[in-house]
């Protein structure tokens, strides 16, 4: 498979979205590495070919477990619908959704317009069967995490 066929010259003409996120505001202030990875995305995207890069870190500090509202990522999903985004840049898939309602309406959008999913593994089409299937297994393992997390947390406090 050529670039051209993983990311075609239309979807290159809109722009990439580097989605930026962190779950709280303590991770915020101490995990500046991640932050500072995340935003190294805007490189990734533009080594891919991508000329319009849009960096949305308006839900740092906010978790993605669906609980709280997000507007970063309602800008992103009007944006998505509008048609002008080629491409979802993330560190990985639970910087983007920690629930599957969130995550699935997030790809079907994308599958609407065409626009790819690129993470640090690879640029995933959700118009494609298989790539569908690895990012719907991504978003069960990142949802899957968050379970764990707060069992942790709930045995911890007793």
């Amino acid at each position: 498979m050529t670039k051209s066929d993983v990311l075609p010259a239309a979807v290159l003409k809109r722009k990439a979205v580097v989605y930026v996120r962190q779950s709280t505001q303590a991770q915020v202030q101490t995990n500046t590495e991640s932050r500072r990875r995340q935003y190294e995305l805007v490189d990734v995207a533009r080594n891919w070919g991508f000329k319009d890069v849009e960096v949305i870190d308006d839900d740092l500090g906010k978790s993605a477990s669906g609980t709280m509202a997000r507007p970063g990522f309602e800008r992103l999903v009007a944006s998505l619908c509008a048609g002008e985004i080629g491409a979802v840049l993330c560190f990985d898939a639970s910087r983007l959704a920690r629930n599957g309602r969130d995550w699935h309406h997030l790809l079907e959008l994308c599958g609407l317009v065409e626009a790819r999913v690129i993470d640090m593994d690879g640029v995933y089409n959700p118009c494609r069967p298989n790539d569908r299937l690895l990012l719907g297994m991504k978003g069960s393992i990142s949802e899957f995490e968050l379970g764990v997390l707060r069992s942790r947390m709930m045995a911890l406090s007793r």
